[in-house]
């Protein structure tokens, strides 16, 4: 059996046991098979028992539940989607895409009443958004981004605009020019809430079998390695694993993030840190990072320093590569100086899945009976609860206000075959750490930069 505790911190730290369960043991028949026991799959399915108590739901996994992103990410449970309120505007209107954004920035809430209906002790605590402006090209990103969602009608109350004195009441980063705080954010600890709700959803009749991988999604039937399972619903919720499918190699590409964990500190140098009410932090960096104050009072700090392996390969070499975690923990180090000399306890990574228009999506066939929610980009936790809710919906026809979301229905095309998609992202994504440095030396936007971060999302 394979080590599932030394994927994460959070699998390392999980009170429980991390025993398999059963493995589907032959062929049998359910009202709705979901493959993938991520957050995207037994949100679904959480839901759906709730909808409909006399479905039976069969959750299928290849390894843990939490095996993948649900279990390896930053603990963000943040109210936003990656593509933001223009891309969903473009297809449904300004309208529309604010009424979706304004139901991801409610499903915080409900995983927070979730989580205290169901007892999960996940450290769950709603603390915002801080983000750092640690240079002047930074700032004047973030006054940019406040003037078009006041444009928005979105006020003070969901984001705004902080002097570096007050970010200093949240925390102390260096090189401080500004901030942005964005209310609807909490950090918790992933595995905990994954493992959690899957015990949830069993004690709502849901089975889940682990230790099972799923061969071919077809209309009405599911292979797997340990038998048939017919349905004549079929929920797909495999994120960046999706590209194991037959078909399906480029229609989510995985794309790397990597994290580190502190030893838990003292009080000294968490006054000295801050972060006291545990807000999750970030600076405005092109290259994305991202950390949170754990509940033990460790930091868990994150970065896409290694972002994309030739043919969508997913290795598990990539996920400890010292190199890259090195990188991650200097970044650290330069925003907090009193963490120089810490002990790194914890070094992990994996994957998220992309896809080609960078949009989150929710579809459902109705004739084929065939669904699939995904393409968060690392912002998951939080949108897979919607989008769990809105697949509970369209599959048992509720007729909801969320089955008439702008993300419903939206496709992505194939990303680029091989080498050009290997050579798009990696390039990209060089040019935009490029641009970072040259920010950081002269302070002076870089609109290559910005280009490049455009480009991949076209």
């Amino acid at each position: 059996m394979s080590d599932y505790s030394n994927l994460s911190l959070w699998l390392a730290t999980y009170p429980g046991d991390l025993l398999p369960r059963p493995a589907l043991d032959g062929d049998t028949e359910v009202d709705a098979a979901i493959v993938g026991g991520g957050f995207t799959g037994l949100w679904t399915a959480y839901y759906l028992a709730e909808r409909d108590p006399s479905l039976s739901i069969l959750v299928i996994e290849r390894e843990i539940c939490g095996f993948g992103a649900s279990g390896r990410n930053g603990g963000w449970c943040v109210g936003e989607l990656v593509a933001g309120v223009g891309s969903y505007a473009r297809i449904a209107g300004q309208d529309a895409a604010l009424r979706l954004l304004r139901h991801v920035h409610r499903s915080v809430d409900e995983v927070g009443r979730v989580v205290s209906t169901e007892g999960i002790d996940c450290g769950f605590a709603k603390g915002g958004v801080v983000r750092f402006a640690r240079n002047r090209a930074q700032a004047r990103r973030q006054q940019a981004e406040i003037d078009q969602h006041r444009s928005y009608g979105i006020g003070e109350e969901v984001i705004r605009l902080l002097s570096p004195e007050q970010v200093r009441e949240y925390a102390n980063p260096t090189d401080l020019h500004g901030g942005i705080f964005y209310e609807p954010c909490a950090a918790l600890d992933p595995a905990r809430l994954v493992r959690g709700l899957a015990e949830a959803v069993e004690r709502r009749g849901v089975r889940i079998v682990e230790q099972t991988t799923a061969t071919s999604l077809e209309r009405g039937r599911v292979t797997t390695s340990r038998g048939l399972v017919k349905a004549p619903v079929v929920i797909r919720a495999l994120e960046a694993y999706t590209r194991d499918l037959p078909g399906q190699r480029r229609s989510l590409v995985p794309l790397y993030s990597l994290m580190i964990a502190t030893e838990p500190l003292d009080r000294a140098t968490l006054a000295e840190i801050g972060l006291a009410s545990r807000p999750t932090f970030a600076d405005d960096r092109y290259a994305v990072i991202y950390g949170q104050r754990t509940a033990d009072d460790r930091i868990a700090f994150g970065g896409r320093a290694v972002p994309y392996r030739y043919g969508s390969r997913i290795s598990p070499a990539t996920e400890r590569d010292r190199r890259s975690h090195d990188l991650i923990r200097r970044v650290l180090v330069e925003i907090f100086p009193v963490l120089d000399g810490v002990q790194i306890t914890h070094r992990w990574g994996g994957v998220l899945g992309a896809p080609r228009n960078w949009m989150p999506s929710v579809r459902f066939d109705r004739d084929r009976g065939f669904g699939t929610a995904g393409g968060y980009v690392g912002e998951g936790v939080a949108p897979s609860n919607l989008a769990g809710r809105t697949l509970a919906d369209l599959v048992t026809g509720a007729g909801s206000e969320l089955a008439s979301l702008p993300w419903v229905g939206v496709e992505s095309r194939f990303w680029e075959p091989e080498p050009i998609r290997w050579l798009g992202i990696r390039g990209t994504r060089a040019v935009m750490g490029w641009a970072d440095r040259k920010e950081f030396r002269t302070g002076r936007r870089s609109w290559a930069g910005e280009t490049a971060y455009q480009l991949l999302r076209r």
